[in-house]
């Protein structure tokens, strides 16, 4: 066993979250420790109170669902802001700016956490979204709305991963399960209320007030929360910081989201631009490894990727968010194609999609804190939305039980979330808890994409290369015969199921190892 395994492998001394609250060390104020030292041992400052600690989760819930709620709020509003600006063929930028500015900056602001602690980190990433969001509220043309929305994605990056980390500072990594089902619930009811809402403010008021209302609730979140940051305990560790190697992830992060957003919609794959550009992700992607190989203090440490825990964990909740966001985007075409479902009707029906998959993660949740063999309810949870997806890839059914197979399906799908994100956390040392977060979430993003793209390209191929599956093709799509668009699904649903297939599988490769937290001999079940 290396050094690494053996510093990543959570403490059986480890205090416990209720243990803490029941104790009393002396009272020692954050701002003022010092932690330049890399070897010192992490100073916990007086214990948190419950009360302290529904403060700062629910402080923590209201910033993430801005995050949650800003990828969602804006798409209904883009035909009022395109009539505006007298601008159509540049909208989709306003989505991509703040997709490849969020992605790219993900495991920067986990890495940063670790090195300059999470209170900075969080001022950082909430000034740069309030500030974005003003910006895009003011802007006065297209290319100054597209600015500002990668300015607000640059902060609004940064917010789930530093929101899990904070969670990972104050909660047991057994007890986090629970917590991670939570935030899940935030993000169905930001995916659920975002096209709502923005569909109101801008028909009813002003298209702006999808950026505005970010201004208070970042403001009320940060109120909430800065005066309880001195309290969590301190696991950073100042070290200097890999620039270079920092610059050389973003570059390769960004420039393979725009292969994966151009990709058979832009451009044609095999088109000059899209091979260039997939040349210029490797030869970037090469620059980064080498460089992290020969750095004394890596960026992001490659040790952290690899083992018997972080790189299945990794495969397994990539996978499940894949799936999910790929089956979310396309399934609307689905239901308008084959049950004739108005828009609104077709988003409607994808409720079941995004509502269970919190209950899953709500049911793994309870397991990790009540079971030993914690990832056993998500090698289930996986399999049983792999035979879901095939069931739904085999015949044509009533709208009702295509319903229920997609609600099975994202229960299945749920329990990979909490287990998959508490697992990497509870793999590395509490010093890295940040670094291993921002990688997570970083990885998620691309295989979500991925999949996106990947679906897109299944459709192109049995649908025609000359149908375009973004922005305005319900005219199109219309046209398509039920049963072609039924035939075209099935692959669809094929790929999900074999995605779960490869969860199931990488959780059931990952080595589980025990969660500090509560002992519970009780409970705990063989």
């Amino acid at each position: 066993m290396n050094k690494f395994e053996r510093q990543g492998r959570p403490s059986t001394d480890q205090p416990t979250l209720s243990e803490s609250l029941a104790s009393e060390p002396t009272v020692v104020p954050a701002d003022i420790l010092d932690i330049s030292d890399a070897d010192a041992p992490p100073i916990a400052p007086a214990p948190l109170t419950p009360s302290e600690v529904r403060t700062i989760l629910l402080s923590l819930m209201l910033t993430m669902f801005l995050a949650a709620l800003d990828q969602t709020i804006v798409a209904t509003a883009l035909p009022t802001i395109g009539r505006q600006f007298r601008d159509v063929s540049s909208l989709s930028w306003v989505i991509t700016a703040y997709l490849l500015a969020s992605t790219a900056v993900a495991p920067v602001f986990g890495t940063l956490s670790d090195i300059y602690g999470r209170r900075g980190m969080i001022i950082t990433s909430m000034s740069l979204f309030v500030v974005g969001s003003i910006l895009c509220a003011i802007a006065p043309n297209m290319p100054v709305l597209i600015i500002a929305r990668g300015l607000q994605g640059l902060g609004g990056g940064g917010i789930l991963p530093l929101v899990q980390t904070v969670i990972a500072d104050v909660v047991t990594p057994r007890e986090r399960g629970q917590y991670q089902a939570y935030f899940s619930g935030v993000w169905m009811a930001a995916g659920i209320g975002g096209p709502i809402l923005g569909g109101v403010f801008a028909e009813h008021l002003h298209w702006s007030m999808i950026f505005w209302i970010n201004v208070p609730l970042g403001l009320t979140s940060l109120a909430m929360l800065l005066p309880k940051m001195g309290r969590i305990p301190v696991f950073h560790r100042r070290r200097k910081v890999d620039w270079l190697g920092g610059v050389l992830l973003m570059a390769a992060a960004v420039v393979v989201m725009l292969v994966l957003t151009w990709g058979g919609n832009r451009y044609a794959w095999l088109s000059p631009v899209i091979m260039a550009m997939i040349g210029a992700s490797i030869a970037l992607a090469f620059a980064f490894v080498w460089h992290a190989l020969r750095a004394d203090q890596p960026f992001l440490p490659l040790s952290l990727m690899g083992g018997t825990v972080v790189p299945y964990a990794m495969v397994c909740g990539g996978c499940a968010m894949g799936a999910m966001l790929g089956l979310t985007v396309y399934l609307p075409l689905y239901y308008e194609g084959v049950y004739h479902l108005s828009a609104s009707e077709a988003g409607m029906a994808l409720i079941p999609l995004a509502a269970v998959s919190t209950l899953g993660a709500a049911v793994a949740g309870k397991a990790m804190a009540r079971s030993k063999h914690y990832k056993h309810v998500a090698i289930i949870g996986t399999i049983i939305a792999a035979a879901t997806a095939t069931a739904l890839a085999l015949a044509p059914m009533p709208l009702w039980l295509l319903l229920v197979l997609l609600s099975i399906f994202a229960l299945g799908l749920g329990t990979a979330f909490p287990v998959s994100t508490v697992s990497s956390q509870n793999a590395v040392a509490r010093s890295q808890v940040g670094t291993i977060t921002g990688a997570t979430n970083f990885f998620r993003a691309l295989m979500a994409s991925f999949t996106v793209a990947v679906f897109s390209a299944i459709l192109l191929t049995a649908l025609g290369g000359d149908i375009s599956l973004s922005g305005e093709h319900r005219g199109v799509m219309s046209a398509i015969p039920a049963a072609d668009m039924i035939a075209a699904f099935r692959y669809v649903f094929g790929a999900a199921a074999a995605m779960m297939v490869v969860a199931s599988i990488s959780m059931g490769l990952m080595e589980e190892r025990p969660l500090a937290g509560p002992a519970r001999p009780v409970e705990l079940a063989e």
